[in-house]
């Protein structure tokens, strides 16, 4: 069960977890000089405020550190080019600072590590490997063609478009 603090003891825990001082937390809380001197240590073995005060560093501390969904939105600002990077250039007549966005592999990148966290992106995926396999069959395709014995461009041609309606899957009849 949680004790509920007085407003001196939670002004002094405050006071106190901004400067680390348990003596002027005390003195800025409220309270006198001689009861600050004598009683400042004490204060902080309260359980209460001690307790109070673990609680709010931890919070800070939690404030500090970056969550998934931050990361993911500075990827996602860095990949989409609206995060700006500072360079110095340095000229004769000075140094100027300029204000650019991420190169495109910097971008790539990001893109990359946006979509490492979202498992669902097979379909994307099994598309580009669709398309690169497809674009494999007909080269493939082209190079038996070229390869072929027959003389007649015409003839290369139409076997040519022959196989290639054959890696598309659909049949000689344009339907």
């Amino acid at each position: 069960m949680k004790r509920k603090l007085t407003p001196k003891q939670q002004r002094f825990a405050d006071e106190y977890i901004k400067s680390g001082n348990a003596y002027q937390a005390a003195i800025e809380a409220g309270y006198s000089r001689n009861y600050a001197k004598a009683q400042s240590s004490k204060l902080l073995e309260n359980v209460g405020i001690k307790s109070y005060i673990d609680e709010q560093m931890a919070e800070i501390a939690s404030k500090r550190i970056m969550d998934a969904t931050e990361a993911v939105e500075l990827l996602t600002s860095i990949a989409r080019g609206e995060t700006k990077e500072t360079v110095y250039i340095g000229t004769a007549d000075g140094v100027y600072e300029k204000h650019k966005e991420a190169d495109l592999k910097t971008r790539i990148s990001a893109t990359k590590e946006i979509l490492k966290r979202y498992p669902d992106n097979d379909k994307l995926v099994e598309q580009q490997i669709r398309k690169l396999k497809a674009d494999a069959d007909i080269a493939e395709a082209k190079a038996s063609i070229m390869n072929a014995s027959t003389d007649s461009t015409e003839a290369k041609v139409s076997e040519y478009l022959d196989k290639l309606d054959d890696v598309l899957g659909g049949d000689s009849d344009g339907n």
